[in-house]
């Protein structure tokens, strides 16, 4: 009976070992099959990958893997977005003060975006921010419908400019960067978009490094981790989506090199950082600390750029405030239509008669100016004569003087030297001030300063004394 049951028990307890043994060398050819599907997939590498490095003082590339194949740029778009917004302002079609209003299209757009409801509006510097920090997919959207008309519009601009730009790979289809069939771009193609906003718009490409964006009761950081973390890094865009994978673009510039970085197709913002990280290590050493030299051609306009322009001026003039259109509506009454009639004509001559009989009087200095109602800068009495511009006419004399101010400190070169008076006549019983600048050498320099605040939209009428 012993031997019996001993003989149940052992058969049992190998059963169970050999049960065990099974699952473990189950186990160890599972972890086997994983390591060299692993492996296998390391090998391959991954497809979405793309990067570029080049010496942007010299546009040697100093670095490429996968740079001229096709990938999507996702919110990498809105670089170029972003100039032809710097391009509207340095030609004065838009100001940064000028309005942008939500539109329904992109009050549509799926996130990131800063959340408009349409019919509102923002500053166009507000929105510049918004796209550097928070990649706002609706605010690009309202920028498109802006400055073209429509995004589709738009797309065909932005795309029109890349050709000119060199960028012979790139397609738009839309302002923002979300996924669309035929939207297509490639590592040395947005290597070479931030070469040409740092070269063509040197003062604005400092939007890139703006690390905050303030927006109501909200503040939204910049999703460009490189920022403030990596030595030399002043910008300039990320950008994801799933078919695109993790995107970035990065400027450096350190102890007098200079490079822009791109890397495509990341697996993660994580990995894609750690990878530029790795190539800035890498290659920033062997840039050229020489004198750089301009990389990508300024675009010249062409004719569909131009006529879409002309479009733009046309239908998204600036949205003035209640003040400034009352001041602009009476500079056409300032410089009145209505013809005089001949009691005052015969009036007129016989003072011009009279004051031909008398001495011309010298005008008095004074101790101090009020300000206020001689508006003269020039620290005297005396009525301005010579070639001189009226820019406005109003009935609030400091509400003039608050735009002749303005005016002035936003063209310093052509009015910042120039006297500031508002000399005052009585229409239909009211008095009006009329804001004028004084101190233009001639005719021709008193009309071509008219000329260049026309094209800032500002009112302006050349007059001598």
């Amino acid at each position: 009976m012993r031997t019996d049951f001993g003989s149940t028990a052992n058969t049992v307890s190998n059963r169970v070992l050999i049960s065990i043994l099974s699952f473990l060398m189950l186990f160890a050819f599972q972890i086997a099959a994983t390591s060299d599907a692993d492996a296998r997939k390391r090998k391959r590498g991954n497809p979405k990958y793309a990067a570029i490095v080049i010496d942007a003082k010299t546009g040697k590339v100093l670095h490429s893997r996968n740079a001229y194949a096709k990938r999507y740029p996702a919110s990498l778009t809105k670089m170029m977005t972003l100039y032809l917004v710097f391009e509207d302002l340095k030609a004065g079609r838009i100001s940064k003060s000028s309005r942008l209003v939500m539109t329904r299209a992109g009050a549509r757009r799926p996130p990131s975006k800063i959340g408009l409801r349409v019919g509102q509006s923002i500053s166009m510097e507000q929105a510049i921010l918004s796209l550097v920090t928070k990649s706002a997919n609706d605010v690009s959207t309202a920028i498109g419908d802006k400055l073209a008309g429509s995004e589709a519009k738009f797309a065909k601009r932005m795309t029109l400019k890349a050709r000119q730009l060199g960028m012979k790979n790139t397609t738009f289809k839309n302002a923002n960067g979300l996924t669309a069939r035929g939207q297509l771009t490639t590592a040395a193609d947005m290597a070479k978009l931030g070469m040409a906003l740092r070269e063509h718009f040197p003062r604005r490409f400092k939007y890139f490094n703006t690390r905050s964006f303030k927006f109501g009761r909200r503040r939204y950081g910049n999703h460009n981790k490189l920022l403030g973390r990596v030595r030399g890094v002043d910008g300039i865009k990320t950008g994801y989506t799933r078919a695109s994978g993790f995107n970035l673009v990065s400027s450096v510039s350190s102890r007098n090199r200079r490079i822009v970085a791109v890397v495509m197709g990341g697996r993660s913002g994580r990995s894609r950082n750690a990878q530029m990280k790795k190539l800035i290590r890498a290659y920033l050493p062997k840039a050229s600390t020489g004198k750089s030299r301009r990389q990508i051609a300024r675009a010249t306009s062409s004719r569909s750029t131009r006529v879409a322009s002309r479009v733009t001026a046309a239908k998204t003039k600036a949205v003035a405030t209640k003040a400034n259109s009352l001041i602009s509506s009476r500079v056409k009454s300032a410089h009145a239509t209505n013809q005089p009639d001949s009691k005052s004509v015969a009036s007129i001559k016989k003072q011009l008669v009279a004051l031909k009989s008398k001495s011309t009087p010298k005008p008095e200095l004074r101790p101090s100016v009020d300000m206020v109602k001689t508006a003269s800068l020039g620290g005297t009495s005396k009525k301005a004569t010579g070639w001189q511009i009226q820019i406005a006419a109003s009935d609030s004399e400091p509400k003039l003087l608050d735009l002749m101010k303005s005016v002035q400190s936003k063209n310093r070169r052509l009015l910042g030297k120039k006297t500031m008076s508002t000399p005052s006549v009585k229409r239909n019983g009211k008095k009006l001030y009329r804001g004028r600048f004084s101190g233009f050498a001639s005719k021709r320099d008193a009309t071509n300063a008219c000329k260049t605040l026309k094209r800032k939209k500002v009112d302006c009428l050349a007059l001598n004394g």
